[in-house]
C-alpha cells in the first residue's frame, strides 16, 4: 500500500529526524508506528546516521504490530526485522540475525542489558509505550538507565505519558534526556514541582502539583516532546457509551453487603492505606462480577446476573463480532462456559488478531493488560463489552482505542456492565471523571466508609 502521510504525520517524522532524543505523545490511531518506521528508514538508508535499531514494546505489539506495519506500506517493505522473543536461545539467535530493527518485549529489557553490557550495539532505541517505564523503582527502568548514555538516538512513544499524574513523567523524560530538563533525581523533581498530598504520618502516598507546576513542566519539555490528540486531527467515528445496570439477586446482594461491611470495619478507626484498600476493592469487584476466590484459592460462584446481561447483549448483536474485556481469571472461565455456543476465542496470538480482523471470530475475550496497547483490531468489529471494570484509566482508554481508532468504519458502541449498589458504580464514576488508579481506588473506599459501608 502506498503511504500518503497526513500533515501531522509528516511533522512528527520530521520531529524525530531533527531531535536525537524525543518523546512523541500521540493518541491511539494517529499512526505512531508508521511515523517512527518512516523516520527509521530515512536515518538508515538516506542519512546513513544509524545502523542498528532496538524497539522495546509490549509483548503483543512486539509479536505483531511493527512487522505488520512494514509489510503494509510499500516504502517500508525493505526494512529487515528480527523479533527477539521466546526462549533465551531463540532471543540470542534473533540477535545474531542480520537485520535493521530488532524488537524485544519490555519484560526482557533487563536481560538484553545484561547480555550486551558496555558493548551495547544499538545506536537508536525506540520505546513503544514509554509510559510502561513510569516507575523509577522498576527494574526495567533501572536497566535501561544504565545503557542510556550508549544510545545516539532515542524515541519514546505513548498516548498516555502521565496516566496517574505528572509525577509519572520524571522516569520517562529521564530516559530521553538523562535528567537535563526535569533533574537528575526523582526526589529533586518532586521537591521542585510537588507538595505532599495524601499521607500516613511519615509515609506519603501521593503528591499534588504546586501552583503553575504543570505549565512549568510542559515548558521544560516543549523542545523535545510533541503531543497530539486524535480528535484534533482525525475524523473518528461516533463513540456511544452505554451503561448496562445489573441488579444482583437478593441473596447475592446480601452476601456482597456483608463482605463489604466486614472488610470496611477495620478502617473505621484508622487510616486507609493503598495495599489494604486494593484488597478490599478487588474482593468487592470480584463479587460484583459474580464469583470470588476464597482463602484456598478456589472459585466461589455468587451469582450469574452479569453473565446473563452479557449474553443478552451478545444475542442482540445478531452475529456481529463483540470484544469482551474481563478482569479476573474466574471471569474468563465463566465467560467461556456461558458463551460456548459462540465459540469464544481468548486473545493470545497473532493468529487470534488476524482471524478477528478477518471476521472469523464472533466473540473475542481479552484482558485489558494484554490488549491495551498498540493492537489494531478496528477491522474486526465495533462493539465492546466491559464485563469487569478496571481502576486504570490508561488501560481503559487504550483498550477502547483498539476499536475506536483510525480505520474504523462504524460507530463504536461500548457497553459497561455495572452492578447496582456495588463498587462498580464508583469505578465507573472515576473513569467517567478521568480519574485514575490508586488515588481513585482510595477515595472510593473512603466514600464507602463515610456512608457507613
Amino acid at each position: 500500500m502506498l503511504y500518503v502521510p497526513h500533515d501531522y504525520q509528516k511533522h512528527t517524522t520530521e520531529f524525530i529526524l531533527k531531535n536525537v532524543a524525543c518523546g512523541c505523545f500521540l493518541d491511539c490511531g494517529l499512526g505512531k508506528t508508521a511515523i517512527t518506521l518512516t523516520a527509521i528508514g530515512e536515518l538508515l538508508y538516506e542519512e546513513f546516521e544509524i545502523d542498528r535499531v532496538l524497539v522495546i514494546a509490549p509483548l503483543r505489539v512486539a509479536e505483531d504490530t511493527w512487522d505488520r506495519e512494514c509489510m503494509k506500506w510499500e516504502h517500508l517493505k525493505h526494512l529487515r526485522i528480527s523479533k527477539v522473543l521466546g526462549s533465551e536461545h531463540e532471543r540470542m539467535k534473533a540477535l545474531d540475525a542480520i537485520a535493521d530493527i530488532y524488537i524485544i518485549n519490555r519484560e526482557n529489557v533487563e536481560w538484553i542489558v545484561r547480555y550486551y553490557g558496555s558493548k551495547w550495539p544499538f545506536d537508536m532505541v525506540v520505546v513503544d509505550e514509554l509510559s510502561s517505564f513510569k516507575s523509577a523503582k522498576s527494574r526495567r527502568f533501572k536497566a535501561l538507565r544504565k545503557v542510556r548514555p550508549l544510545m545516539a538516538r532515542i524515541v519514546g512513544l505513548t498516548g498516555t505519558p502521565a496516566p496517574n499524574g505528572l509525577i509519572d513523567l520524571w522516569p520517562q523524560v529521564y530516559l530521553l534526556d538523562m535528567g537535563e530538563r526535569l533533574g537528575k533525581t526523582l526526589t529533586g523533581y518532586r521537591e521542585r514541582y510537588f507538595n505532599p498530598d495524601k499521607r500516613n504520618r511519615t509515609v506519603i502516598f501521593s503528591w499534588k502539583p504546586k501552583p503553575d507546576a504543570e505549565q512549568a513542566i510542559y515548558k521544560k519539555l516543549s523542545d523535545i516532546c510533541i503531543s497530539m490528540k486524535s480528535e484534533d486531527w482525525l475524523e473518528l467515528p461516533e463513540r456511544i457509551d452505554n451503561i448496562v445496570k445489573v441488579r444482583l439477586p437478593e441473596k447475592a446482594m446480601e452476601r456482597y453487603l456483608k463482605l463489604e461491611s466486614e472488610l470496611l470495619l477495620p478502617f473505621k478507626e484508622g487510616d486507609v492505606v493503598a495495599n489494604t484498600a486494593a484488597v478490599l476493592a478487588n474482593k468487592l469487584l470480584q463479587m460484583a462480577n459474580g464469583a470470588v476466590y476464597d482463602e484456598s484459592g478456589k472459585i466461589q460462584e455468587i451469582h450469574a446476573a452479569k453473565l446473563e446481561a452479557l449474553a443478552d447483549i451478545a444475542e442482540a448483536a445478531n452475529g456481529n463480532p463483540v470484544l469482551i474485556f474481563y478482569t479476573y481469571k474466574h471471569d474468563l472461565l465463566r465467560l467461556q462456559s456461558r458463551l460456548k455456543g459462540y465459540k469464544p476465542r481468548e486473545l493470545k496470538t497473532q493468529d487470534d488478531i488476524h482471524d478477528w480482523n478477518e471476521g472469523r471470530v464472533q466473540v473475542m475475550l481479552a484482558h485489558p493488560a494484554s490488549a491495551g496497547h498498540g493492537l489494531n483490531l478496528q477491522a474486526g468489529g465495533n462493539t465492546i463489552i466491559w464485563f469487569g471494570l478496571t481502576w486504570s484509566l490508561e488501560l481503559y482508554q487504550q483498550s477502547n482505542a483498539r476499536l475506536h481508532r483510525q480505520g474504523q468504519k462504524k460507530a463504536v458502541v461500548i457497553h459497561h456492565l455495572v452492578a447496582e449498589g456495588t463498587m462498580d458504580e464508583l469505578v465507573m464514576k472515576a473513569l467517567a471523571g478521568k480519574e485514575a488508579g490508586q488515588e481513585a481506588l482510595l477515595e472510593a473506599v473512603k466514600a464507602r466508609i463515610a456512608r457507613g459501608g
